[in-house]
């Protein structure tokens, strides 16, 4: 006998209603820990690897110094940003019962290199980040913002990046 997948927007529907459950009976299922290792491959290459997947490559364009390889950090953070994003809508699009038929978002931060490169003291990192989405779908405009309003405000990567968190840079 073959189980079929009940699925909306390639998502699977039963999974998300087995892990909104199971959050829900054990408040502890919640809690996760992910992580990353970097490794350096020389100059401004690096590989960063998560559970068992193929290494991401990481490198500066070549007006920083860089091979051009491959995309570097702060691009891979608005990378980061978008993939976040793009789970929200396509799990919180599937919630609702809304068909997506295209999903678009488009990153763009504004970053001085005046701190990273050590001619100045501040703050090192963007200035701010804009993200504009387009999102094709027969839901009505009401549903649309809904659902984005609903992203927003439970976007893990958006979060962690719009407020001041502890990090801790330790030399092992």
């Amino acid at each position: 006998m073959t189980a079929t997948i009940n699925r909306l927007n390639s998502v699977d529907i039963a999974a998300m209603g087995d892990l909104l459950s199971a959050i829900q009976s054990d408040a502890t299922v919640a809690g996760t820990v992910w992580k990353s290792t970097v490794d350096w491959k020389g100059g401004f290459r690096s590989e960063s690897r998560s559970r068992d997947f193929e290494p991401v490559p990481s490198d500066e364009p070549e007006s920083l110094g860089g091979d051009d390889t491959a995309p570097n950090p702060v691009e891979q953070l608005l990378g980061a940003l978008g993939n976040c994003l793009a789970v929200g809508y396509a799990a919180n699009a599937t919630a609702a019962g809304i068909e997506l038929r295209g999903l678009r978002i488009e990153l763009e931060g504004d970053l001085d290199l005046h701190t990273f490169l050590g001619l100045s003291n501040g703050h090192a990192g963007f200035e701010s980040i804009t993200a504009n989405v387009s999102i094709e779908s027969d839901a009505t405009p009401q549903q649309i913002a809904h659902l984005h309003e609903a992203v927003v405000a439970t976007s893990p990567v958006g979060h962690t990046l719009s407020r001041a968190i502890p990090v801790a840079v330790e030399l092992a």
